[in-house]
């Protein structure tokens, strides 16, 4: 079995983070009486689960999608109008129609956070002197999600840390043609003695990460090698130890 360490489970009746719809399903049956839901009918036919929820007035039909993430709801090409709630690990779906609730489990068994590198070009970095922002994210963040802002060349180094504590917004691109998703973001610190791009390509857990061969483009998911990462952080900025505590490895 490989090394799942960072996907152990709090609290839940799954050891590891499903990996599969049927996780989904098997956790989710744990967690309906938080919601005050009685399940009637689990199936094969669309839409997976016909539940009844309690309300003062008695108690209402809830239709219930199971999915691994929220967009593959779309995918699917399900009707929005024959479904009340999109049950999932991980919510990807930031444009869902209004009248669908979506459910992201992650957020309910203490493993949701992941760690982002977020490439940053010269002519951007002017924004980032501010402690509050809007900024351009990868669609599949999450709100409380960390953002280490890598300034490129010619810095070329991780400098600022973020979180991101705003919901996704579809808005027209100002450095490509095309939309992108937006999000406010806070900052946590700035790093006065930055990790630099060469110091990931010396570390011999880091080096081999795609990121740094592909030379840090994109939005990149990092949450793999935090561990690494922070211990870089820490050691080089003791002074932000306090700070960042909330974000260790362990805690995540």
């Amino acid at each position: 079995m490989p090394d799942k360490r960072s996907e152990i489970l709090e609290k839940a009746p799954l050891h590891y983070a499903p990996t599969n719809e049927f996780g989904v399903v098997y956790l989710f049956a744990s967690i309906a009486p938080k919601f005050r839901i009685r399940v009637e009918e689990i199936r094969a036919a669309f839409p997976d689960c016909i539940a009844y929820q309690k309300t003062g007035n008695g108690e209402k039909k809830i239709r219930i999608e199971f999915e691994f993430k929220s967009r593959n709801f779309k995918t699917h090409k399900h009707s929005t109008e024959e479904c009340d709630w999109i049950v999932c690990w991980e919510d990807n779906w930031p444009d869902c129609p209004e009248n669908l609730k979506i459910i992201e489990l992650k957020h309910y068994f203490g493993f949701g956070t992941k760690i982002w590198i977020q490439p940053v070009i010269s002519d951007q970095t002017q924004g980032l002197n501010k402690n509050k922002l809007t900024w351009g994210l990868s669609a599949n963040s999450s709100i409380g999600d960390l953002l280490l802002i890598y300034r490129a060349s010619p810095t070329k180094a991780i400098t600022d840390i973020f979180v991101r504590t705003g919901e996704l917004v579809k808005e027209k691109a100002s450095w490509r043609k095309g939309t992108a998703y937006f999000a406010e973001i806070k900052r946590v610190c700035k790093l006065e003695s930055p990790v630099f791009w060469e110091d990931l390509k010396k570390d011999k857990f880091i080096k081999t990460a795609y990121f740094v061969r592909n030379n840090m483009q994109g939005n990149i998911d990092a949450t793999e090698y935090w561990h690494f990462i922070y211990e870089k952080i820490i050691k080089r900025n003791p002074e932000i130890n306090k700070i960042l505590e909330k974000y260790s490895p362990e805690k995540l």
